[in-house]
């Protein structure tokens, strides 16, 4: 096990040297490579934590959540709902959650949720991101059965999941669509994304990254300004924001913009800027979240508190 980490990190330095020129014949496989090693880095094979219950929101298969309920929980409690990240074309509730947060949350008297959502390109980004939508009705409608508190709901979101999270507490038409809207939210925290405002991330992230943005995001600039939560930012949003990320200079530059615009636009917005380079920093701070003993945990746990009032 040892021995086949050492690997992996090998080939993330090996990986992070070569992406800086991955244009040209080798593009396409520096590429893949690098889809290698995010699905064995974001690949969580612990146990899944018992207890939850599974609720179809959809009819498509992979339109399904799990939710525990909040330990010793005294009223209705507030609601934490992660979404997965991917590239928007991978990854599931089962493999991409983290290890810790199931536990933690729960212990922590929240009631948690992992969503599975459409992935690209059998879907499109819009269907997925009214997918975080669709889920988020289908707890609000059975609030009082699982113990929920349906006007304290935090959304969560890594990767592909912080855009798209974003992206629903900064465009209400998503909400709208399912007869919700930013009332319905307490809070967002987007956890290390870097596709906030599209354009620029097309223009200027990793080389790379593009093939994947492009079977995401299209190449029409009205679609990829259209699904940038930084530039739909002015107003309204949901209330309040919590901004993780490491030291991925694109994913600081693409929150750092995305802050100042839900500020101007009249959200309360905080940072959390943690150590952590690369794939590896990238995939940590989604594993290790929940840990006691990891920072980012003390972080969100008190931006919770706030926004919970609890």
């Amino acid at each position: 096990m040892r021995g086949r980490r050492m690997m992996t990190w090998a080939a993330v330095a090996a990986f992070g040297a070569a992406s800086v020129a991955a244009t040209g014949p080798f593009a396409e496989a520096r590429e893949r490579l690098r889809d290698r090693i995010m699905q064995r880095m974001g690949a969580d094979n612990a146990p899944k934590v018992p207890g939850s219950e599974t609720i179809a929101y959809g009819r498509d298969p992979l339109q399904s959540l799990d939710v525990w309920r909040a330990k010793d929980a005294s009223g209705p409690a507030p609601l934490v709902v992660f979404v997965h990240g991917g590239g928007w074309k991978r990854g599931s509730k089962d493999n991409a959650t983290g290890r810790f947060k199931a536990e933690h949350y729960p212990q922590s008297g929240y009631a948690f949720a992992s969503i599975d959502y459409r992935l690209v390109p059998a879907s499109t980004v819009e269907q997925q991101a009214e997918d975080v939508a669709l889920a988020v009705k289908a707890l609000i409608g059975d609030a009082e059965r699982l113990g929920i508190d349906r006007r304290r709901i935090v959304l969560m979101g890594h990767s592909a999941g912080a855009h798209l999270v974003a992206l629903v507490g900064a465009d209400e038409r998503y909400l709208k669509g399912v007869g919700l809207s930013f009332a319905d939210i307490a809070g967002v925290i987007p956890i290390d994304g870097a596709a906030y405002d599209v354009p620029a991330q097309m223009k200027d992230g990793p080389p790379v990254m593009q093939k994947t943005y492009a079977q995401a995001f299209g190449s029409d600039p009205a679609r990829q300004a259209a699904l940038s939560p930084t530039r739909h930012a002015g107003a309204p949003n949901a209330p309040a924001f919590l901004l993780l990320y490491v030291q991925r200079p694109d994913g600081v530059r693409q929150a750092k913009a995305l802050g100042a615009a839900l500020a101007a636009g009249g959200s309360r917005v905080e940072h959390g800027s943690f150590p952590g380079e690369g794939l590896q920093g990238h995939a940590e701070i989604n594993r290790r979240l929940g840990d006691r003993s990891y920072a980012p945990t003390a972080t969100v746990d008190a931006w919770l508190k706030r926004v919970f009032g609890a």
